[in-house]
């Protein structure tokens, strides 16, 4: 199966992508990584800058245990629900396509993700 993943982060953002690359490529053999993106907040009214990453893997591990290794990256980079209040984004890492079936159909739509998968083509 092919997986196609966003990281955004808009505290600490370059560290926080840094480590979702780094634990990614150590679970995930031949991951890519489109270009680090900076995009405004989209529905923050926080005006920290986020920080975007488009990245695509195949792996035989079902949607769920992906998921499931992506949720770990997040408490590692320190990822709390208190945050969300607060609109602190420490990592958050996306599933947004398993092979051709879509789960954020509203984030395939955005331009930075747009931009991300043309250049992993």
């Amino acid at each position: 199966m092919v997986y196609t993943i966003c990281i955004g982060s808009n505290e600490h953002r370059r560290e926080n992508l840094a480590l979702a690359r780094k634990r990614l490529t150590e679970m995930f053999t031949g991951i890519r990584f489109a270009k680090e993106e900076d995009t405004e907040p989209l529905a923050c009214h926080r005006p920290e800058m986020f920080s975007n990453q488009v990245a695509r893997f195949a792996s035989d591990s079902l949607p769920c245990e992906v998921t499931r290794c992506l949720k770990a990256i997040e408490r590692e980079a320190g990822r709390q629900l208190a945050d969300k209040q607060q609109e602190i984004v420490r990592l958050d890492i996306d599933l947004l396509m398993c092979d051709s079936e879509v789960y954020k159909p509203e984030d395939l739509r955005r331009a930075y993700i747009v931009r991300g998968l043309e250049e992993l083509k």
